[in-house]
């Protein structure tokens, strides 16, 4: 059974950093790609970054590109998500999931991290 286990979010101030994590268990982590995908209040989910089995390639939405970073650690089972120059419009669930049909699309999630920014 694919476990995902988010943590990291909290509440932040616009231009802040925060790291997300996301533990993975119950299938086999170092094969397969990851993504993150988030949710904000009163919208639907969307794609916002993925990374590929060892980590060589990365991919993200035109929206974080430049300010966050997608990175895994395949010894520990663990997909990390590094968000610099936090805006308003950050302000969502984030959850980890493997990634689905294509690289915007994903398969199972986990229940996801708040971030918050507010000034």
């Amino acid at each position: 059974e694919v476990q995902l286990v988010e943590s990291g979010g909290g509440l932040v101030q616009p231009g802040d950093s925060l790291t997300l994590s996301c533990a993975a268990s119950g299938f086999t982590f170092g094969t397969t790609d990851m993504s993150w995908i988030r949710q904000a209040p009163g919208k639907g989910p969307e794609w916002v970054s993925s990374i590929n089995s060892d980590g060589g390639h990365t991919f993200y939405a035109d929206f974080v590109k430049g300010r966050f970073t997608i990175s895994r650690d395949n010894a520990k089972n663990t997909l990390y998500l590094h968000m610099n120059s936090l805006k308003l419009e950050d302000t969502a669930v984030y959850r980890c999931a493997t990634v689905g049909d294509s690289w915007a699309q994903w398969g199972s999630t986990g229940q996801g991290t708040r971030v918050t920014v507010s000034s």
